[in-house]
């Protein structure tokens, strides 16, 4: 996708999260400084609009808070929500009953492996994406999961979105909306930014223009 976001004359940055799980946690400090490092070539003054899919969502804050950068909007993309202040879980309790009877030595599958194929097959568009997908996959400590991320206070005072995907997450835009957020749709699964890459480039870029 960040392709189409190019094309369309935006600069982006795509910094990598994959090694954020290496050492003991806590592991959200790696993740700031993973984005703050992908950023170190781009000017300190040069303002940016942080995107976020999914769980990511929730590192948002921290990562907004570690830049030297001037963050003029923060897009999230069927993503899970911050808190306002004070501090978050990674997953829920329902969720780490769902995933403690996973871990193999203290590691969990591969997301794509948690699910049914009924549920995962049709949110590729074809093999090829899949394979490329899910070879890339990390297969994170069940810590992660545990771990809470602080939600430094103010951190949603610049204009904040939610792009919606999925029906799993009407509740999270419908929480976005009534914090007087922007929500846009477009219907898809989880992962829909591999299936439409050009319509959610669109979506992104009109959500940052309102920011």
């Amino acid at each position: 996708m960040a392709e189409h976001l190019v094309a369309a004359g935006c600069r982006v940055r795509v910094p990598s999260l994959l090694g954020i799980t290496a050492g003991d946690p806590p592991f959200w400090p790696r993740a700031v400084s993973a984005v703050r490092d992908d950023l170190g070539p781009v000017p300190a003054d040069s303002p940016v609009a942080l995107v976020a899919h999914s769980n990511a969502g929730l590192l948002l804050p921290v990562i907004r808070s570690g830049l030297d950068h001037p963050v003029t909007g923060s897009i999230f993309v069927d993503a899970a929500l911050p808190a306002r202040t004070g501090s978050v879980p990674v997953a829920p309790p329902e969720l780490l009953e769902f995933l403690r009877p996973m871990a193999v030595n203290g590691r969990l599958p591969r997301w794509t492996d948690w699910w049914d194929e009924a549920d995962t097959a049709p949110m590729f568009p074809d093999p090829v994406m899949r394979r490329t997908v899910v070879e890339e996959q990390p297969a994170l400590p069940l810590s992660y999961y545990e771990q809470r991320v602080p939600v430094p206070s103010g951190w949603d005072d610049h204009p904040c979105s939610y792009l919606l995907f999925s029906s799993p997450y009407d509740g999270l835009a419908a929480e976005a909306r009534e914090r007087g957020w922007r929500v846009a749709h477009l219907p898809g699964t989880h992962l829909h930014q591999i299936v439409d890459p050009v319509g959610t480039a669109q979506r992104l870029i009109e959500l940052a223009a309102v920011s």
